[in-house]
C-alpha cells in the first residue's frame, strides 16, 4: 500500500513542477505578445484566452488528483494528462505565432 502512496506523491510533485514551469513560460509569452504590434493584438488575446482556459482545466484536474483517494487517483491521472497535453499543444502553437 505504501508504494501507491509514494507513486501518487511522486507523480504529484513531478506534475506540480511541470505546471509551475509552464506557467512561467505562459507569463513570458504574454510579455512578448504585449509588445507585439496592434494588428497582432486580437490574435494574441484569442491565443492567450485559449491558453488560460486550458491552464485552468489542467489546474482543476490537478486539484482533483490531489484530493483523490488511492483507488481513484490513477483514473484522474488520465484526465489530467489529457488536459495537460491540450495545454502544452496550445502553448506550443501560441509560442510559434509570437516568436
Amino acid at each position: 500500500m505504501a508504494t501507491s502512496v509514494e507513486s501518487k506523491q511522486a507523480y504529484q510533485e513531478k506534475v506540480e513542477a511541470q505546471v509551475d514551469k509552464l506557467n512561467a513560460q505562459i507569463d513570458e509569452l504574454k510579455a512578448k505578445a504585449d509588445q507585439a504590434k496592434a494588428d497582432a493584438s486580437v490574435e494574441y488575446h484569442s491565443q492567450m484566452e485559449e491558453l488560460y482556459a486550458k491552464r485552468d482545466a489542467a489546474k482543476a484536474k490537478l486539484e482533483e488528483l490531489q484530493q483523490a483517494g488511492e483507488e481513484a487517483w490513477q483514473d484522474i491521472q488520465k484526465g489530467f494528462e489529457s488536459a495537460w497535453n491540450e495545454l502544452v499543444n496550445a502553448f506550443d502553437s501560441a509560442s510559434k505565432k509570437f516568436q
